[in-house]
């Protein structure tokens, strides 16, 4: 059985606004949990590139990797991803490279290969030319050249960017990425808060494949983990429904801003939504104490991932809060004492 504190501990943020919140409130809410987190003891705070979805203010993601940076003093901040398809590799760099120049030793470029996005944003993004399956190797290659030292003859030079190594990392929902960053020694993060359906079997790709490179030489999975924890399951369940509405209305095409918890959400919808909710849903850990620790100690030996990467939905911020504080206590509990943060 694999020991949750040997688990890396990190979060994943879409800065989600709140039904009757604002924006400013949506970023406030993302600094205060940053800064919890770094309290925690987590590894990473990352950022997740989205555009012209209501609810989500993550859309301008170096801007609020920078800003998490700056109200932190510990944490590694990064996206969770940029999605490469949306931007060219050089204005990548240089953004991400300037980053590592403020907050050196910080900064993480997760890149996903999805738009994250539907067609007229894309094509708002000057990103309409079609994509071919050349395209994300290529543009990953680029960024590892922009980022590492510059080369003899080389005369494309990312300034910033050029010489600050940013760890890159590749996020998937799919078996390509995972191909992908096994072949190049690259970290590998899986989507398996929302696309749980391949995990297992990505995992498995990554870690048969992986070639160890200059910056990696063991394989390093990471995988998301929806989770909502109170003091009892009955809690957590009714918290969890703002994350099961807004499930929903992915799936149904009626995004919303993030909604309040309501009970006995599952009474009111049918079986055919329960059953594609638990789908899209189906690494998610929801529960009290006990619970969590159980679901989190199946998700360890399920998988054998070296950092879990929360995503919590909470209407509440303070309950958001709680509930990271639970899950940490949850992933330390097998700890030696002596171990243990004074």
């Amino acid at each position: 059985m694999r020991s949750l504190h040997t688990i890396a501990l990190s979060m994943l943020d879409l800065v989600a606004v709140r039904e009757g919140g604002t924006v400013a409130d949506a970023l406030a809410i993302a600094l205060r949990t940053a800064q919890h987190a770094e309290h925690l003891g987590f590894t990473r705070y990352w950022l997740a590139e989205h555009h012209n979805m209501a609810g989500i203010a993550s859309s301008a993601t170096a801007v609020l990797v920078g800003h998490i940076a700056g109200g932190t003093s510990r944490i590694r901040v990064g996206s969770g991803g940029v999605m490469l398809p949306n931007h060219a590799p050089l204005v990548v760099a240089e953004a991400f490279g300037t980053l590592a120049e403020l907050y050196p030793g910080r900064i993480d470029l997760g890149l996903g290969r999805a738009p994250g996005t539907d067609g007229p944003t894309m094509r708002a993004l000057r990103r309409d030319r079609p994509e071919t399956e050349d395209d994300f190797p290529r543009d990953v290659a680029e960024l590892q050249r922009l980022l590492g030292d510059p080369q003899p003859g080389q005369r494309l030079i990312a300034m910033p960017g050029a010489g600050t190594h940013v760890p890159i990392w590749l996020l998937g929902s799919s078996l390509f990425s995972a191909q992908l960053a096994a072949e190049r020694g690259l970290p590998f993060a899986f989507a398996s808060h929302f696309a749980p359906r391949l995990l297992l079997q990505a995992i498995d790709l990554y870690r048969a494949r992986f070639r160890p490179s200059a910056t990696l030489a063991q394989p390093h999975v990471a995988i998301g983990v929806p989770l909502i924890a109170a003091p009892t399951d009955a809690e957590a369940e009714y918290l969890a429904s703002s994350t099961y509405q807004r499930v929903l209305g992915i799936l149904t095409g009626d995004r919303r801003r993030l909604q309040p918890p309501v009970p006995d959400f599952w009474a009111q919808v049918d079986g055919q939504a329960r059953s594609v909710i638990g789908d899209f849903l189906a690494a998610a850990v929801v529960g009290g104490p006990e619970t969590v620790r159980a679901g989190l100690q199946r998700l360890a030996d399920l998988t054998g991932a070296d950092e879990f990467v929360l995503v919590s939905d909470v209407y509440d911020p303070a309950l958001r809060l709680r509930s990271l504080d639970i899950a940490a206590a949850a992933m330390r509990a097998d700890q030696p004492p002596e171990a243990l943060p004074a």
